[in-house]
């Protein structure tokens, strides 16, 4: 039987968060789950934890955490600890500022980058070895909490739909056939804006 994978979502919740530029990793296991007909759901002390069918017969797991952003490794580290998966095959999707909006990045290791959520989940788990999807959001000129915990702008939308749609498909790769596989198709993949406006802007190429 092919082996389990564990992907992390990371955001706050509650309906507060929900739109929220922060809550992007909740919203790519959202998209995971869309398009699953057999569903098990778990409540967690500090999560939700989702398992569908994976490659294989595996079973593929996806987690929540419900313990706001900055203790997410809490919630980690035991659903590691109880599902005994190894942090190789564990893939925690998350916003970045650093990344221009609609793209993405994957790795296998590396430091938080200043993420909160990441922080906790290397200092719960103390390795840094774990795989990451990181969703551009852009930096703003304003106050970084502000931005991160504020809504979508509507014409941020629709390239976020799309990024989401690209990050799900790429953590499925990625359990499915391996981080390498997820690399190189999604590395570097970036969501377009194809709005009529963006289009004519001058100084377009066509």
């Amino acid at each position: 039987m092919a082996e389990a994978w564990l992907i992390v979502g990371l955001g706050n919740p509650g309906p507060k968060y929900a739109g929220t530029r922060h809550n992007v990793g909740f919203l790519v296991i959202d998209r995971i789950l869309a398009d699953r007909a057999r569903v098990r759901t778990e409540a967690l002390a500090n999560g939700v934890c989702y398992t569908i069918a994976g490659p294989g017969g595996s079973e593929l797991h996806l987690l929540k955490p419900l313990t706001y952003m900055n203790a997410s490794g809490v919630a980690v580290r035991e659903t590691v600890e109880n599902l005994g998966i190894p942090s190789d095959r564990v893939l925690v999707v998350y916003d970045c500022l650093d990344l221009p909006l609609g793209r993405l990045r994957l790795r296998r290791a590396g430091s938080s980058g200043g993420h909160r959520g990441v922080e906790s989940i290397i200092t719960e788990l103390e390795t840094s070895e774990f795989l990451r999807l990181r969703v551009g959001i852009g930096r703003p000129d304003c106050e970084t909490i502000d931005y991160v915990l504020a809504s979508w702008s509507s014409t941020e939308l629709p390239i976020m739909g799309k990024a989401v749609d690209a990050s799900a498909q790429a953590a499925i790769l990625a359990a499915e056939h391996g981080i390498d596989a997820a690399m190189n198709s999604f590395n570097g993949w970036q969501a377009e804006d194809e709005s009529p406006a963006r289009k004519t802007e001058p100084g377009d190429k066509q």
